[in-house]
């Protein structure tokens, strides 16, 4: 059987008209060939489904049965044109992105509710997690984009943009070292740290910095959450290294943070995706909107 959505508009114009010349007057057809696509349709279906005369057009039994299963098949491929449409205009769709735990606290909300704000049909699914899992979950296809801070170097990966993100020192207010005009690498050693956990991209640029003058960090305490080491600060337990864009920094009114001057301490703030793979639009306008949002917090 061969039924085309051209036969079925055809037959659904003339059973809601009852009129082969209205129904093709509102099909831009002429009404031999209006006439040609309901029996192709009626021959395709083994049935006669309209009744013909001279005044009148009527619904067959068949006709009838059938009118409520077009009626639903046409609305809903009609529905599904409209959405692929959307999603085609990156309007409509999924988002699916890993983050670095301080991106999805600081840069992530504010670019979400921009996107939202132009296309509020938009999902999203942020997965946070350390940068070798947010690297991973890109390779598997787990998520369409992963935001990490560090360079990428990995076969499977396309870097599609990348950003710069400054290390500070954050320490009380009261404390001595905010009275130094410069606060560089050396100026950590003997200082109480508190350091996230090791494998994670803003430990390893700290120890990495401090072992090429051949020194390791004094450690005050080791904690997962940057917000855990803004504590460990606020309480007096040492200072800590978070990148500028943390929002911690910014919610503390007692801590004071201050850029550490030196090239180590300069994070990269790299998007990726899984190389091959075509981004869905949906992702895209996203994209769009992260590397502005990027770009205006590296100014």
């Amino acid at each position: 059987m061969d039924v085309s959505l051209r036969q079925v508009r055809s037959f659904l114009a003339v059973a809601q008209h009852r009129s082969f010349t209205r129904a093709a007057t509102l099909l831009h057809l002429s009404q031999p060939a209006l006439t040609v696509q309901i029996r192709n349709l009626e021959s395709a279906l083994g049935s006669r489904l309209l009744d013909r005369s001279n005044r009148t057009v009527d619904l067959t039994r068949t006709g009838r049965d059938l009118l409520p299963v077009f009626q639903r098949l046409l609305g809903d491929f009609d529905a599904a044109l409209t959405d692929i449409r959307e999603v085609g205009a990156g309007r409509l769709g999924t988002v699916r992105i890993a983050a670095l735990p301080s991106f999805a606290a600081s840069l992530l909300p504010q670019v979400i509710m921009a996107c939202r704000r132009d296309n509020p049909a938009l999902a999203f699914v942020v997965r946070d997690a350390i940068a070798s899992h947010v690297v991973a979950m890109v390779r598997s296809e787990e998520v369409d984009l992963g935001l990490t801070g560090g360079g990428v170097a990995d076969a499977e990966l396309d870097v599609l943009h990348q950003s710069t993100d400054q290390l500070c020192l954050v320490f009380p207010a009261s404390h001595p070292i905010g009275r130094r005009r410069r606060i560089g690498v050396r100026d950590l050693v003997e200082l109480p740290l508190v350091l996230t956990n090791p494998g994670t991209s803003l430990r390893d640029m700290v120890d990495a910095a401090l072992l090429e003058i051949g020194h390791t960090p004094t450690l005050a305490c080791e904690v997962t959450y940057m917000m855990s080491a803004v504590a460990m600060v606020r309480a007096g337990l040492g200072l800590t290294v978070l990148p500028r864009s943390a929002r911690e920094i910014r919610v503390e009114r007692g801590l004071r943070a201050r850029a550490i001057d030196d090239p180590a301490f300069v994070r990269p703030i790299t998007i990726v995706k899984k190389k091959g793979r075509t981004l869905p639009p949906a992702s895209l306008t996203f994209l769009d909107a992260c590397i502005a949002a990027m770009s205006k917090m590296e100014r």
